[in-house]
């Protein structure tokens, strides 16, 4: 995992030693806030290694769902009826670095790769994931590896801090260390889980997850949103922006409940709705993201 870093910060870059958390979704609404813009720090960008921790009894569905949207970020798999890319999706995150460094030619490849994967099935610092316990993961998350990013997974029935107090998902940096986690929000945070799972707290139809799986496909939309602002703000001084004084704003929550501009297909044999695919034909719904360029909402379809 490389940062880009602009050279008046080059000396800042990866010296922070601080705990700090990013909510990826607030309850004040994006419409409140400025357009994000770029604060000076550092992106990530080149090879970007991922250690995953599951944490509790993940089902394989679940894992399997995950994995796949990992290895779809960087793979192309034509479709007769031209559905954009997983790796489409992801262009758009890689594309913010042109807008780190004016009079950049184009955005560098992020290449994801899997190098780690660890279980806790047993629920080692109990079902509800504080800071401090999330601290306590990321070492087994990055087995040692040098510039990896922590990935926490947690199963159904544990509540990672703050979900549905204020964010769906998180990413920050304990201790020099980048991380994201995320919980299955089925049963905890139907409005995280929306729309694979009815919520009083959103309007619009419910769909069939294009896995099967309700929870391994929300735990995807919002691990794309997770990763979306580690790329793009992992010290808190990169992209975003803020409402209120205090209601942050990033890549993926500055566009909350948006999937296509136009109508969503559904799977024909599984009625699962989708706007994109990835890893040998693996459907996927992501969430809208902000274009630096246009400076709005840009999604898939």
């Amino acid at each position: 995992m490389a940062y880009f870093v602009p050279k008046h910060l080059l000396s800042f870059a990866l010296s922070v030693s601080v705990l700090l958390l990013l909510p990826v979704a607030f309850s004040v609404g994006p419409e409140e806030a400025e357009p994000i813009s770029y604060h000076g720090g550092p992106l990530i960008s080149g090879m970007l290694k991922v250690g995953i921790v599951w944490y509790g009894p993940i089902p394989r569905s679940q894992r399997k769902a995950i994995l796949s949207f990992f290895r779809s970020l960087n793979t192309v798999t034509p479709t007769a009826d031209n559905i954009p890319q997983v790796a489409t999706w992801w262009n758009m995150v890689e594309s913010y670095q042109a807008y780190a460094k004016p009079g950049a030619a184009g955005s560098s490849r992020i290449t994801v790769k899997v190098v780690n994967e660890a279980f806790v099935p047993d629920y080692d610092y109990g079902k509800v994931l504080i800071r401090d316990f999330i601290k306590g993961l990321i070492p087994t998350a990055t087995a040692g590896i040098p510039d990896t990013l922590a990935v926490i997974v947690a199963s159904k029935g544990v509540t990672v801090q703050d979900m549905c107090a204020g964010s769906c998902a998180q990413h920050g940096l304990i201790d020099n260390q980048t991380y994201v986690a995320v919980g299955d929000p089925e049963d905890e945070c139907p409005e995280c889980a929306w729309p694979f799972v009815a919520s009083s707290e959103k309007e619009g139809e419910v769909m069939l997850p294009p896995s099967g799986d309700a929870g391994a496909d929300a735990m995807v939309k919002l691990l794309a949103g997770g990763l979306a602002g580690a790329v793009t703000n992992p010290l808190g001084d990169g992209f975003y922006t803020t409402a209120r004084g205090n209601h942050f704003f990033e890549a993926t929550s500055m566009c909350p409940d948006v999937f296509a501009s136009v109508e969503i297909p559904v799977d024909p044999v599984s009625g699962g709705a989708y706007n994109v695919v990835g890893d040998k034909g693996t459907k996927f719904l992501l969430p809208a993201i902000w274009d630096p360029k246009t400076s709005s909402c840009w999604t898939p379809l």
